[in-house]
């Protein structure tokens, strides 16, 4: 439990200095990007990637 608690502290601590120095902003950003960019492109790939199941 004692390697589990530090483990999280030196999480807690990096995630501070992240956000300290704003690299969690653009980060954050680039998650959103990404995120819609994946989307459209499974939305696309259930569109356009079916297959007929008639033999």
């Amino acid at each position: 439990m004692f390697v589990w608690s530090v483990i999280f502290l030196v999480f807690a601590i990096i995630a501070g200095i992240f956000g300290f120095l704003s690299i969690a902003e653009s980060v954050a950003h680039i998650a959103k990007i990404l995120f819609f960019i994946f989307v459209t492109l499974f939305v696309l790939s259930l569109i356009f990637g079916k297959k007929s199941t008639d033999v």
